[in-house]
């Protein structure tokens, strides 16, 4: 069964940094393209960031966190992580890892909320 258990959010202030954690499992995560995802309240939940698995790493970012977030994984940990800097308010969401083509069961997420 696939599982996917976010970690590592929180409440930070604007200009501040958080690295989210996935841990994942239930599937063959050393090949597998893994994503992070955000859903702010009100709002659809959109893919921020992916990175592929396998040999050759491809790694794609929504624009609104290009050049502030940075996506990477852990093989051995089955393990993806989402470094967040420059958090802006409009950052705040809640944060889940999934597969970045045909998502399937979401975890619970993990809260992110910049606010001074």
């Amino acid at each position: 069964q696939v599982q996917f258990v976010e970690s590592g959010g929180g409440l930070v202030q604007p200009g501040g940094s958080l690295r989210l954690s996935c841990a994942a499992s239930g599937f063959i995560f050393r090949v597998t393209d893994m994503g992070w995802y955000r859903q702010a309240p009100g709002k659809q939940r959109e893919l921020v960031a992916s990175i592929t698995g396998g040999g050759i790493t491809i790694i794609k970012y929504a624009d609104s966190v290009k050049g502030r977030f940075t996506i990477s994984r852990d093989n051995a940990k089955n393990t993806v992580y989402l470094q967040m800097n420059s958090l802006k308010p409009e950052d705040t969401a809640v944060y889940y890892c999934n597969f970045p083509i045909g998502p399937v069961d979401w975890g619970q997420g993990t809260q992110v909320t910049v606010s001074s």
